[in-house]
């Protein structure tokens, strides 16, 4: 039995897992917990940070979060809420973000919400999500993506520090240039 505290504990380490919310969203929908499981839906779709999709493979997750899916299952939980035009609006963006504009489930979808009945929200499988396979996560390897943080310039000749500071104001006679440096 999955608790919505499961993954509270996941979002609190990161904060921007959209997936998390993703499935979070659901465990709150179906104890009819909908203003949460609205709440979820919106920040699993900001997440996404406007990307038609996220990749868990990275992670080691054999899982692909589509925008559209999340959409959908936002109108599902607006249709609980009897939020039918919100719903209908939602699923109207959720087309947009369909990859290769596939609607077809999308416009029966519509034609429910029309009709006032409820959607069936997506979900990711069960076991696929938060527990990857040991042999998975070894194999990733990690990648320094920033680099060694280096002086790009410098007013003081010789300096040899590596690093990062903000700004200081120079006070008069901090710094004196040596006979050398001026030749």
């Amino acid at each position: 039995c999955l608790s919505p505290q499961a993954f509270n504990k996941t979002i609190e380490k990161d904060n921007s897992l959209a997936v998390g919310y993703f499935q979070r969203g659901f465990v709150h929908l179906q104890l009819e917990m909908y203003e949460e499981a609205l709440s979820d839906y919106h920040m699993a779709f900001s997440h996404l940070r406007e990307n038609p999709f996220i990749d868990y493979k990275q992670l080691g997750l054999r899982h692909i979060l589509y925008a559209w899916e999340v959409l959908y299952s936002t109108a599902a939980v607006q249709c609980h809420l009897q939020q039918w035009q919100e719903a209908r609006v939602t699923l109207e963006k959720a087309v947009v973000w369909r990859p290769e504009r596939r609607t077809a489930i999308l416009e029966l979808a519509l034609e429910r919400v029309q009709d006032h009945l409820f959607l069936k929200p997506m979900l990711v499988p069960l076991r696929e999500l938060f527990r990857p396979r040991k042999k998975e996560v070894e194999q990733l390897d990690s990648k320094d993506f920033l680099g060694k943080p280096k002086v790009i310039s410098s007013i003081i000749p010789n300096d040899e520090y590596i690093g990062f500071e903000p700004l200081r104001p120079q006070k008069q006679g901090f710094y004196e240039p040596s006979a050398d440096a001026l030749r």
